[in-house]
């Protein structure tokens, strides 16, 4: 069963999709138990059983995807997509995502069955240096679903260079053109999966009272040289011509990160206010511009859903709801002043690439997305997040031994989720 977005909406109970309607893939099922015991810190002799689960689930290619996606309808439902709004206060708040992506099809895949609901909307932004053969596959995943769609202008993304900016403007244009009235825009990449449930991510948005959320803080002297003088691309590479600029022709500036939680009203003053034009063309030769321009267009009064330039209003990385980031020199023991706790996994960039051992971490966190996952790091991480995810969006959780009932999902199902204690709501 698919639900159409654009179609009539629901408004009896009588009419309502069935929550138990839904199909929970069989994995999900099947790797419920170790997932819920990896939460809990309960693994005292289950360390035989993750690395058994390291190896035990082939990679799925392009050609799998162009295959599959010929019958949609079979598609969707064997590969476990939402097909209904799981509650009214989610059908009433849609959701838009500005996906950018470069690379590995099935974790793309996998991202966008993990925030997938057929009231939001979402908008991929394929990097024009990908392989033809990943585009063709994006484009057969995306033509089986009326609210997800290509952006309609593609850039060569090249990082810290205001292509990374202009491919989250593509998808805004496309976005604010699209019949979904959605409330909150969130952008992600190809390395993110969510945390919460889109029924969390509602009440979170909600909570925000009109408010974007990201980080924006003071601006340490380092990072002032990025817009002190003129970078030219040369290459893959962002460099410094020597040449100075102009001052920013807004003042203060902050800085942050590329990620954000903004309201619909900001994304459409971004893309016809004169003031921020003018900001953004200033911007177009800085050195990594998506960091200082979302930061400082949040803290302006005149932008919708901004906060204060006033030190008592900055929002840390950690305080934002927008993304979840482990990095390395942060990390350490936290009592001993450690922002958080050191990554279990592998550290790529400096960035923390979330294992298995993360993951009670991980959810304790209060973002709606977390960055950054890789198949081949750690596959366990992201098939933990994806059936913990999928049975608390269908109201299931840790409440005593009542079994999940209702569900297709295989063989197994009831006395799987049964056996870890997972109950109904």
């Amino acid at each position: 069963m698919t639900w159409d977005p654009l179609s009539r909406p629901i408004d009896s109970a009588s009419e309502w999709p069935s929550v138990t309607g839904q199909r929970v893939p069989k994995e999900y099922v099947e790797d419920l138990p170790i997932c819920s015991a990896i939460v809990r810190g309960d693994m005292v002799g289950r360390m035989d059983i993750v690395a058994g689960l390291l190896g035990s689930k082939a990679r799925l290619s392009e050609d799998f995807y162009l295959d599959a996606t010929k019958d949609c309808t079979a598609y969707v439902e064997e590969r476990g997509f939402v097909t209904a709004p799981l509650s009214f206060e989610e059908r009433d708040f849609p959701i838009a995502y500005s996906m950018v992506v470069h690379a590995d099809v099935e974790l793309f895949e996998r991202l966008l069955r993990a925030v997938y609901h057929p009231q939001n909307v979402y908008c991929v932004h394929v990097d024009a240096k990908s392989p033809e053969g990943f585009l063709e596959a994006v484009r057969a995943i995306v033509s089986c679903f009326p609210n997800v769609f290509v952006a309609s202008k593609l850039e060569r993304v090249v990082y810290a260079t205001w292509s990374r900016v202009q491919a989250d403007l593509n998808c805004m244009k496309d976005l604010v053109e699209s019949p979904v009235r959605w409330r909150y825009l969130l952008n992600t990449c190809g390395a993110d999966l969510p945390i919460k449930t889109n029924a969390e991510m509602v009440q979170a948005l909600k909570l925000l009272n009109g408010k974007n959320s990201l980080e924006s803080e003071d601006v340490l002297d380092f990072k002032k040289r990025r817009w002190q003088k003129r970078h030219k691309v040369a290459g893959a590479i962002m460099t410094d011509t020597g040449y100075r600029k102009s001052p920013p022709p807004i003042e203060p500036m902050f800085t942050g990160s590329a990620y954000f939680a903004v309201t619909r009203d900001f994304v459409t003053h971004v893309l016809d206010n004169e003031e921020v034009r003018r900001f953004m063309e200033w911007s177009e030769d800085t050195f990594s511009p998506d960091e200082h321009l979302w930061a400082t267009l949040n803290r302006m009064s005149s932008v919708p859903g901004s906060l204060p330039a006033h030190r008592l209003y900055h929002t840390s990385e950690m305080n934002a709801i927008a993304r979840l980031v482990h990095w390395e020199d942060h990390a350490g023991d936290v009592t001993r002043g450690a922002a958080y706790p050191p990554c279990t996994s592998r550290v790529r960039r400096e960035v923390c690439v979330y294992g298995a051992g993360d993951l009670r971490w991980i959810f304790q966190q209060r973002q709606l997305m977390a960055n950054k996952f890789d198949l081949e790091v750690d596959d366990v991480a992201i098939r933990c997040v994806e059936s913990i995810l999928r049975f608390k969006a269908l109201h299931y959780t840790v409440a005593g031994s009542f079994g999940v009932r209702g569900l297709s999902g295989g063989v197994g199902c009831e006395q799987t989720a049964a056996a870890v204690g997972w109950g109904r709501a």
